[in-house]
């Protein structure tokens, strides 16, 4: 994936592929990894339910393009994230 990638595939822990739509990535220089945050295709259609998001950490290869997902394994990295989705929701709402 990339950094204007609209779309990745996620590999679930079932070996399952799902097409998953990018809400926005960022890097941390606090933990020195970027982070994507996404949710699966077709989510957001079913207005009943709240759409899931995901997030994941991947380290950029040195081409430039963004290497594996991996897991985001701290308390501080799922709250800085947090804190990077509530701006990001915020910011949406103003316009």
């Amino acid at each position: 994936m990339d950094h204007g990638q609209e779309n990745i595939t996620v590999v679930d822990e079932n070996g399952n592929e799902q097409l998953c739509n990018v809400l926005f990535t960022f890097e941390s220089e606090e933990f020195g990894k970027s982070y994507v945050l996404y949710y699966p295709v077709g989510a957001e259609e079913d207005e009943e339910e709240e759409i899931e998001i995901h997030a994941s950490s991947f380290t950029p290869n040195e081409a430039g393009e963004d290497g594996d997902l991996l897991p985001v394994e701290t308390d501080a990295e799922w709250d800085m994230i947090e804190e990077m989705l509530n701006t990001f929701l915020a910011e949406e709402d103003e316009d």
